[in-house]
């Protein structure tokens, strides 16, 4: 018998069903030679302190830093999970071989391997490896099954993280709550962790540069001919954008401007009654690529910009698209293709074509663009870009319509031309004083016929913030179209000066964030330059969006509208924290790559683990050293008034009475409620969605 063990209960009957596994049985599936079971996630976790040794159990400064001889997994305390494993560890005690269909990833990997591990397999392993779950690539996958062993650097990397995580947390938690906390008093532990701190440390450095920042003023000299507006450009003035600062704090006005208002003043009365010249009129063509396919943190930050969604709510729905056999798997880094999905992307097409025809109408009747910025098999190591997998898109909510809408719609647009443009630059002078302007026009649009977003209500390219600060006066001036101008030309024209101030920078928001997060604190736009920073992010994509719930629920940090302002608490905590590695965002990204390294088998796991280890020896002698005596304080959430907490007790009792038919379900959030024989249900009950509830209790 061939046992397949599938990471959720949903996956395991899609490839039941594709295996002809039809008979269903207490947690698993058998027929046609197969049992396919599956897992909920994490069955197994590793040890607790206690389990090492009983004296870990209790929180003392004498016994750190806790380090085991030997790391050992153990079964989570749930009862479900418990007779899950029950089931799975019968199975595989008969099987002739096993096939390992977890989440193709590194979490995937870990999470398989850890329950046979518990389980005692000793029969060969197979690996399944496919990016969506519709039948064709399910039947593919099997038909291409490889050994377990060929992804153990994967399963190590995926260890070496677990272990890094258990090994920081549990000794700097205690040793902070221990030393400059208030344990026993009803207070959160100071909860440290290896990716978690250094993310809250970039949103505190950002606050704190805010509180700091000093606004200096400045004056900007322009003139108005022929209906244009010029800015001068003072001497040994920078004239070009090249060192734009990404903070948004410098601009090309700042870079074009005077430093005193003397020196302004005396500009403008040299030129206000000087002709304007024209000196210079240059013309340069250019073309502009689609913006590249995502992944998940670049899909995050859209969905964060364009909708407000947060995080780990555009997890949630990408997870569920990909489920649905509607988009390919979600947790990748990479923006990019592999060769071989280049033949079935005409058929991904036509399969979206009932809703985007009108797009795909110019893409008709000539081969398919393949462009190496899309199409790269060096760029991709276990999946691809997120892309539609052309199964038709039925009955999806406004949220999850929005998210797939924006996967599509980058989609086609990577098989369009180029934009080509045109960039005009206009020098001239007055007394002596050099003004210049510059307008952009649009030849042939390209990929810009496709707009970036179609859903409903939704602005298409709706900018953020810190986006929209960077990208106002001078940049919009860029986008221009400028009337003919003549070399030599000359006539009259408005001068003025106008007093400006420097900015700060603006606060985090999710989608910044995240960009700082895989980029190792830079923040950048640009698109090929973010690609190489990628490699010393911190986190993983999967695990940024729980990062930073975790620092909302450790009260670390708040929202202030879409803004990220750290709490008091969090900023004393970063403030007590001297150990580089614990809160150096680059420092930590380092530790990332090497991790990816161990992946590739290209680094020891053996050695990560030693130099954590040192690491974690190293903090708690540096903190017990300490002798200031300081402690965090911790402030509690604000009390919930008398009438406003009567009012939240009711609601549960109000959503109740209104639960019928057609309603959002209120366990998963993206399923519709839909009525049975005995009880109500979730339109998701296939995807793995569990809710229910009965016509009388």
């Amino acid at each position: 018998m061939i046992v397949c063990i599938a990471e959720k209960p949903s996956m395991g009957a899609d490839i039941a069903r594709v295996l002809g596994a039809t008979s269903r049985h207490e947690g698993y599936y058998e027929g046609n030679g197969y049992q396919v079971t599956w897992t909920f996630g994490h069955l197994c976790e590793l040890k607790y302190p206690e389990d090492y040794l009983p004296e870990w159990k209790r929180w003392s400064l004498g016994q750190l830093p806790m380090i085991p001889p030997r790391f050992g997994i153990r079964l989570k305390d749930d009862k479900g999970i418990q007779r899950q494993f029950a089931v799975i560890e019968r199975l595989m005690a008969s099987a002739d071989y096993i096939v390992n269909c977890g989440d193709a990833g590194q979490e995937g990997e870990l999470i398989q391997r850890w329950v046979m591990q518990k389980a005692g397999v000793r029969c060969p392993v197979m690996r399944l490896w496919v990016s969506s779950l519709t039948e064709e690539s399910i039947r593919e996958g099997f038909a291409n099954l490889v050994p377990q062993d060929n992804y153990q650097g994967m399963y190590e990397a995926g260890l070496c993280r677990a272990i890094g995580d258990w090994l920081l947390g549990m000794n700097a938690t205690r040793l902070y709550t221990l030393k400059y906390g208030n344990p026993g008093r009803g207070v959160p532990p100071l909860s440290i962790g290896r990716v978690q701190t250094p993310t809250l440390a970039l949103v505190v450095r950002r606050g704190q540069e805010i509180e700091n920042f000093r606004p200096e003023p400045y004056w900007v000299l322009t003139t108005r001919y022929r209906e244009v507006v010029f800015t001068a450009q003072p001497a040994g003035k920078q004239t070009d954008t090249e060192n734009a600062n990404a903070e948004g704090n410098a601009t090309t006005d700042r870079r074009m401007a005077f430093a005193t208002e003397e020196e302004g003043r005396e500009a403008l009365e040299r030129v206000k009654d000087a002709p304007f010249t024209v000196t210079d009129v240059a013309r340069k063509n250019g073309n502009e690529a689609p913006p590249r396919l995502f992944d998940l943190t670049g899909l995050q930050v859209e969905c964060n910009k364009k909708f407000g969604y947060s995080a780990e709510q555009t997890l949630q729905i990408i997870q569920g698209l990909y489920e649905r056999k509607l988009t390919t798997y979600p947790r990748v880094d990479t923006t990019y293709l592999t060769d071989d999905i280049y033949p079935k992307c005409k058929g991904i097409l036509n399969g979206i074509a009932p809703v985007y025809g009108n797009l795909l109408t110019p893409l008709r009747g000539a081969p398919l663009r393949k462009s190496k910025k899309v199409f790269d098999n060096s760029k991709v190591t276990d999946h691809h870009a997120i892309i539609p997998t052309g199964v038709p898109a039925n009955a999806l909510t406004d949220v999850e319509r929005n998210v797939y809408d924006l996967i599509c719609r980058r989609f086609i647009q990577n098989f369009y031309p180029d934009c080509k443009f045109s960039t005009t630059t206009v020098t001239g002078e007055a007394a002596g004083v050099n003004f210049r302007a510059s307008g952009k026009q649009i030849l042939e649009a390209g990929w810009r016929d496709v707009p970036a977003s179609g859903a409903a209500g939704v602005p298409a390219n709706e900018p953020d913030d810190e986006t929209a600060t960077k990208n106002s006066a001078a940049d919009n001036a860029e986008e221009r179209t400028l009337p003919a101008f003549a070399k030599g030309e000359s006539g009259p024209h408005k001068p003025g000066l106008t007093k400006k101030t420097t900015q700060p920078p603006k606060p985090y928001t999710e989608a910044t964030l995240l960009r700082a997060m895989e980029t190792a604190g830079k923040m950048v736009d640009d698109e090929s330059l973010r690609e190489a920073l990628k490699q010393n992010g911190i986190g993983r994509p999967s695990t940024r969006a729980a990062i930073i719930e975790t620092l909302f629920k450790r009260q670390y940090i708040r929202k202030q509208r879409k803004s990220l302002i750290a709490t008091p608490t969090g900023v004393e905590l970063i403030g007590l924290i001297k150990e580089d590695l614990l809160k150096s965002v680059e420092l930590t990204g380092i530790w990332e790559h090497r991790l990816r390294l161990i992946e590739q088998r290209e680094y020891s796991p053996a050695q990560f683990i030693g130099e954590l280890k040192q690491m974690v020896s190293d903090v708690v002698v540096q903190v017990l050293s300490d002798n200031s005596n300081r402690r965090v304080t911790f402030e509690a959430p604000a009390a919930t008034p008398p009438q406003a907490a009567a009012s939240q007790d009711e609601q549960p009792k109000q959503r109740k009475r209104v639960i019928r038919a057609g309603s959002i379900c209120p366990q998963c959030g993206i399923g519709k409620v839909i009525k049975g024989k005995t009880a109500y249900g979730c339109s998701r009950w296939k995807e793995g969605c569990d809710w229910r509830k009965p016509f009388k209790q």
